[in-house]
């Protein structure tokens, strides 16, 4: 479009209409958008000058207006647009563009001004305009170029307005809008509208991605077809309601899905009213909620199972539901508590029934389920007073915390069981595993405890603590002769008598067996401690009567001091019984407290038991024999069966090395298998070459006899190898009628004295026995111990004993025999006294059994001697 400007000598303005930038939004629209303003405007810019009143109303404009020539020089400007731009005619002249325009906007307006200044074209654009103290604001700014009669431009007019509002207000509606489309497309639920009437005429996209139908077959009433069969009527009678009264409505239902299947859903709508209350359109939502349907199905069905299962168990049930804040006990809940069936259930009417020292404990657990500390599941243990009869009763509780997806306590389901009677037991094993069934005393578990704090206590107070360990002697042989019973009341009373004997302030208890032990603290002088035990041992072994008799109840004891002989439970123990070893072997029935000797005692006999295991599990245990003749006619009548252990380097050893493996029963009887194994076979082979040995002497030691099997373990031998029990002889010393196992003596001798084994005592003289005992058991032979034969013929005591040993022996009828005959005066001396027969080294020494046809020779040689 052209126009001339008469009288202002300008031959053309080109307009041939503007081109318009919308980079930065939408095109301007106001006053200064429009063509035919533009136009105008342009013509009275072009006339201002000459046309003073017509200028003054530019100046007066709320639309800013700037007319420079090319060299930037201002033609005319009004106040708007220095308002505009921040800067006075003045400041605008020359002014560059970078200095006016937003540096993020400059390029693009550069470049569109330089293009359409080339073309003489008129623009358009929005963009940001920079005062000089920082201010932004927008503008919308219209450029025309005034040219010559050539086309050139000769200057440029800007129009401006201020557009900072509208830009303000049009990103915040941009936002608005895309909240809202976030907000709908990001919602898992479906938004959707209906008009005033409830017909449905919009649903947001996520219809078909949540239920899986064309969105047109929501709209109007069409979605009530897709509605379960069961689900329409009351959801349609529903809505229908809900449009009358314009009241929210909140339904779930079941809405079909193209594969046929049926989900549920939950279907929220509010209306929006006018001022007189009238619903204009309503706003709603559409939720799946198939999945939470289903999993509410299965609590219900999982509750209704664990009720039964409760009923069926007698659980009680304690149930809270937190979110509508109610609680339920079930009947079997409340007939534990001896409520009746109507109370209330409420925290204080349970926490009033438990007993005030429990009670702490369940208000901390309510606290912190309700808070949801620590784990969701919990248990513990309570008592109770029943509300009917004031019954206290243990109840067990067991539960768990369930949480909505929140996070929230949403539920608390809590199951209790009467366990009184399981606790009554529980007790009574708890007790059992700590005491002693026979003596109620606590057991070496339980007296290990308590040592271990004992010794605690002493080391913190400084103090000193005695560890007394009890043996009740020869209770096998009362369970063996009189019977278990017996053997009971043996233990029950010794621990009664122990206990009031050492008082209440000692530590008693049974290690098993016929052991006890006792620990005594308190004093700091041992002498002290020490008479207390003696007394107490003294108090224990009065007579005891059971059924007719008297019963042994006496003990022998060992004791160990703390710290002296022992830092630790263990030391202690370990001193203690190295103690209690050496009174059982030196002070039966008496107390002998731990000294460092014992240890080096314990320690050989422990070396000669070890040595006598090896040589039993090696066989390396042999019979080595010596000759016995007979005095008065010089011949052979017998050999003593002595026992030799091979050693691996050093050949044939005598017994004394392994001498206490006879006091082990264990060992005892394996040595005693082995010789007898070795004399049965030597025996055997002499007969049946025809070498006439006499009677092999056998030695006995006291541990066996503590077996019942001990004649019918050998006369079995002798019966099995086809031996006479006449060539058989057992000796056996002068203990093994008072030591353990003297009960049994009398009938096992007499047994062996019915089969025809001759019965020998040894080293008679030496021991305690009374002479009574060479009336009572049946002994055959007299054997003089060499320690009254080896000095003989320079101490007329040991003669005159051996002559009265003689002559009693000769008076009951019985054999005289004396060991140990090394000299011709010796045995010319027994000779005169009539003493029997007589064994030595005069006569030979102990041979192998291959040596006994030559041993034989070399004895009666001798025996026949000139010495006669």
């Amino acid at each position: 479009m052209e126009f001339d400007l008469k009288g202002v000598g300008v031959d053309r303005l080109g307009e041939r209409g503007f081109e318009r930038d919308d980079t930065f939004g939408p095109g301007y629209s106001d006053a200064a958008d429009d063509d035919t303003v533009m136009r105008a405007l342009t013509a009275i810019a072009a006339f201002e000058d000459r046309t003073p009143p017509l200028g003054g109303v530019l100046s007066q404009a709320r639309i800013g207006l700037l007319h420079r020539d090319r060299q930037r020089r201002v033609l005319s400007v009004n106040d708007r647009f220095c308002q505009l731009a921040g800067r006075n005619a003045a400041q605008l002249s020359g002014l560059p563009i970078e200095e006016l325009i937003h540096p993020d906007d400059l390029a693009r307006v550069q470049r569109l001004h330089a293009e359409h200044m080339a073309r003489s074209m008129p623009f358009a654009i929005e963009t940001r305009i920079v005062h000089p103290d920082g201010t932004v604001i927008w503008c919308g700014i219209n450029v025309s170029f005034v040219c010559d009669a050539n086309g050139t431009a000769t200057s440029t007019i800007t129009i401006a307005q201020d557009i900072t509002a509208r830009r303000f207000a049009e990103a915040e509606l941009r936002e608005s809008e895309e909240h809202y489309r976030y907000t709908v497309e990001l919602n898992p639920q479906i938004s959707w509208t209906a008009r005033a009437d409830g017909q449905i005429d919009a649903v947001s996209s996520r219809w078909t991605e949540v239920t899986g139908n064309d969105p047109r077959h929501a709209m109007g009433e069409q979605w009530l077809a897709a509605l379960h069969p069961d689900d329409a009527a009351r959801t349609a009678a529903a809505w229908s309601d809900a449009i009358a009264s314009g009241e929210a409505v909140d339904l779930e239902y079941r809405l079909r899905t193209p594969a046929g299947e049926y989900r549920w859903f939950r279907s929220r709508a509010t209306a929006r009213l006018d001022d007189t209350g009238a619903a204009v359109r309503w706003y709603g939502t559409l939720e799946d909620i198939h999945d939470r349907k289903l999993a509410e199905r299965a609590l219900r069905e999982s509750e209704e199972r664990f009720r039964l299962a409760a009923h069926a168990a007698g659980l009680g049930i304690w149930d809270y539901d937190a979110l509508g804040n109610r609680r339920e006990w079930s009947d079997e809940f409340k007939a534990m508590l001896g409520l009746p069936l109507e109370t209330p259930a409420t925290v204080a009417t349970a926490l009033a029934l438990v007993i005030p020292e429990d009670r702490h404990r369940l208000q901390a657990l309510v606290s912190a389920v309700e808070a949801g500390d620590g784990n969701h599941r919990f248990e513990t243990m309570l008592r109770i007073h029943r509300a009917d009869t004031g019954e206290e009763r243990w109840i067990k509780t067991g539960g768990w915390r369930i949480e909505a997806p929140s996070g929230r306590l949403s539920r608390v389901l809590v199951t209790t069981r009467d366990v009184t009677d399981e606790r009554t037991a529980e007790d009574r094993i708890r007790f059992a595993a700590l005491h002693d069934t026979l003596t109620g005393l606590p057991n070496r578990a339980a007296f290990g405890d308590r040592l271990e704090s004992a010794i605690v206590r002493a080391t913190a107070t400084g103090g000193s603590l005695a560890l007394v360990l009890f043996d009740v002697d020869h209770l096998k042989e009362t369970n063996d002769t009189v019977g278990h019973d017996a053997g009971d009341v043996v233990l029950r009373t010794f621990g009664d008598r122990l206990r009031v004997a050492l008082g209440n302030d000692c530590t008693l208890a049974r290690l098993g067996g016929d052991e006890f032990a006792a620990v005594i603290a308190g004093s700091d002088d041992p002498a002290v401690v020490l008479d207390r035990v003696k007394a107490a041992l003294r108090r224990v072994r009065e007579p005891l009567a059971h059924d007719g008799r008297i019963l042994d109840c006496q003990a022998t004891a060992g004791g160990s001091l703390f710290p002296a002989d022992g830092a630790t439970a263990a030391e202690l123990l370990k001193s203690a019984d190295i103690a209690l070893y050496a009174a059982k072997d030196q002070q039966r029935g008496g107390l002998m407290t731990f000294q460092p000797y014992m240890r080096a005692d314990l320690q050989r006999r422990s070396s000669m038991l070890s040595i006598a295991r090896d040589a039993v599990r090696d066989d390396r245990i042999m019979p080595f024999y010596q000759p016995k003749v007979a005095l008065g006619t010089g011949k052979v009548c017998g050999f003593e069966a002595l026992l030799r252990w091979q050693h691996p380097l050093l050949g044939p050893q005598v017994p004394a090395m392994i001498a206490a493996a006879f006091e082990d029963l264990e060992l005892a009887v394996g040595l005693s298998e082995r010789m007898l194994a070795g004399i049965v076979g030597d025996m055997r082979r002499w007969l049946d070459e025809g070498i006439e040995f006499g009677r092999i002497a056998f030695n006995l030691s006291p541990a066996e006899f503590r077996r019942e099997d001990l004649a019918d373990r050998i006369l079995g031998r002798l019966v099995r190898a086809g031996l006479p029990p006449e060539r058989l002889e057992l000796e056996v010393t002068e203990t093994v009628f008072v030591g353990r196992g003297a009960e049994c003596v009398a009938s096992t001798l007499e047994t062996f004295n019915r089969a025809g084994v001759h019965i020998a005592l040894d080293d008679f003289g030496t021991g305690y026995a009374s002479l009574t005992h060479l009336k009572a058991f049946p002994v055959h032979t007299i054997k003089i111990d060499k320690s009254f034969v080896s000095h003989l013929d320079r101490d007329a005591g040991d003669a005159a004993i051996i002559d009265a040993v003689v002559a009693l022996g000769h008076r009951l009828g019985m054999t005289v025999v004396a060991e140990g005959v090394e000299t011709v005066p010796q045995a010319r001396h027994l000779l005169a006294q009539g003493c029997d027969m007589a064994q030595g080294y005069l006569f030979g020494r102990s041979v192998p059994g291959a040596a006994v046809p030559a041993a034989l020779h070399q004895a009666y040689r001798i025996a026949q001697g000139d010495w006669r």
